[in-house]
């Protein structure tokens, strides 16, 4: 079995999987992780190997740490990838769309994939049938997005992600809202509708945190994934341990 950490901006989820299945799954805060690690080992005395995937910091001492419990892979640009890397930086390519590169190579071979990763920030990844990863973009998220315009304006309030469908805001408020969610929905409608005009029989995976709050706003055509960069950092490690 295989243990995957995923350290993202603000959270650290964790799953244990049996060959390509999940069989536990959980999201903890930062401070607990290494904590919440050694004792999911310690439980399952099949897990062998595991995979780091950090997007911030991942210290020398808690890689060590872990290292002295199990077989430790960290996601790196150095790593054996199953795909072509044709970004111009690949040294500074994010090791989660790494991850997700990697699910969309397994998952979709021979086909145009366009990976949408919805969190603190909002990741744009294509790669060609080809197998040949060309980049994306990168974009600010739901709550990024709400704190610019608290953090940058003098009174504007701060506030949290809500479940709105209107599109005219009849106050501060409600303005806010529609202007962010209605905001980065016609963004990402509006991407899938380039990319579609550019490369034929698109496929397109929405995943992230806000998958489920993004997905049903979309007029664009998607799979939801919420586990997409789990699995595709579980195929990594297997591709690098094997």
């Amino acid at each position: 079995m295989n243990l995957i950490i995923d350290i993202g901006n603000t959270r650290v989820k964790l799953a244990v999987f049996k060959a390509n299945r999940i069989l536990k799954k959980s999201t903890i805060q930062k401070s607990l992780f290494l904590k919440e690690v050694k004792k999911i080992i310690s439980n399952e005395e099949k897990i062998k190997n595991a995979i780091v995937s950090s997007v911030d910091f991942f210290t020398k001492e808690e890689e060590l740490s872990l290292r002295a419990i199990v077989n430790l892979t960290v996601v790196s640009h150095n790593l054996q990838l199953p795909f072509k890397n044709k970004y111009a930086t690949p040294k500074t390519l994010g090791v989660d769309r790494i991850a997700l590169i990697t699910a969309a190579a397994q998952q979709y071979p021979n086909k145009n994939v366009l990976v949408i990763d919805a969190g603190t920030c909002v990741t744009y990844d294509f790669l060609t049938y080809t197998n040949r990863y060309l980049g994306g973009a990168i974009s600010p998220g739901l709550t990024i997005r709400y704190e610019a315009l608290h953090n940058l304006t003098a009174k504007l309030p701060l506030l949290k992600t809500k479940d709105t469908t209107f599109l005219i805001g009849n106050s501060t408020e409600t303005s806010i809202h529609s202007g962010v969610i209605n905001g980065l929905v016609n963004e990402i409608d509006g991407t899938i509708k380039q990319y579609q005009e550019q490369y034929t029989d698109l496929t397109v995976i929405l995943t992230g945190g806000d998958t489920n709050f993004l997905a049903k706003r979309l007029k664009s055509s998607i799979f939801a994934n919420s586990n997409f960069l789990l699995e595709g950092l579980n195929h990594l490690l297997k591709i690098n341990i094997d």
